[in-house]
């Protein structure tokens, strides 16, 4: 097994390289605005420094979020395009359950992670391998008063710790590919099947075309006869 993981879900641009047994190299770097200048870069430093190539890759992994559109699907785009390329499978995790794992904590717990407009994206875990339910998109001050009493990780959680008294700021704050490599690669070994690599982004982009917009092309001159 070696497996390609990445994540551009959150503001970390994150890679790593796994034999099934560890992780062999990984790279992480927190800029949100720069997701799609950074990742290729990335790939190309955990490759070398873990002394493989592209070649010998068995899978991709990579991180679904949720997140915001446009560096989501940064991260989605060319983790399947790698895949395609060397005719491998590419698998898709929750960028928040990387963050559960990397967390390895055995009680239930909240991660939450910024979705901007005053919103975070949330997932309640038994622990750190098990998470409740789907992933959900809302107000931290508008979360069930159970929910944000749990211990509490993430950006999401930090960005408002005043709705969440059990904050866990020594917890990791954004998606890891390595501990996301190291999951995947943990259920793949145990048979299970992966999810497909389909984006959740939980509500619609940010971008929308204008109500009312109207088409200002020139109609076409009518056809002559011949």
């Amino acid at each position: 097994m070696l497996l390609l993981a990445l994540d551009t879900a959150t503001p970390a641009v994150t890679v790593a390289l796994h034999d099934g047994t560890r992780v062999l190299a990984a790279g992480d770097t927190v800029d949100a605005r720069r997701h799609g200048e950074l990742l290729l870069p990335t790939v190309d430093r955990v490759m070398t420094e873990a002394g493989r190539t592209l070649a010998e890759l068995t899978g991709v992994v990579v991180g679904v979020g949720p997140g915001p559109y446009t560096g989501l699907r940064v991260g989605l785009v060319t983790g399947t395009a790698l895949a395609a390329a060397r005719s491998v499978p590419v698998h898709g995790l929750c960028s928040l359950d990387s963050l559960a794992y990397a967390s390895g904590l055995t009680e239930p717990f909240l991660v939450a992670t910024d979705a901007r407009r005053r919103e975070v994206y949330w997932a309640r875990y038994e622990d750190a391998r098990h998470r409740t339910g789907e992933p959900e998109v809302g107000r931290p001050a508008e979360l069930a008063e159970e929910v944000r009493a749990l211990p509490a990780l993430g950006a999401g959680v930090a960005q408002y710790a005043d709705d969440f008294p059990r904050f866990l700021p020594d917890a990791p704050l954004h998606a890891s590919a390595a501990a996301l490599a190291s999951l995947a690669a943990e259920l793949l070994a145990a048979g299970e099947e992966l999810a497909a690599p389909s984006p959740l982004y939980l509500r619609r982009p940010d971008a929308q075309v204008p109500a009312g917009y109207k088409v200002v092309t020139p109609p076409a001159p009518p056809a002559r006869d011949s």
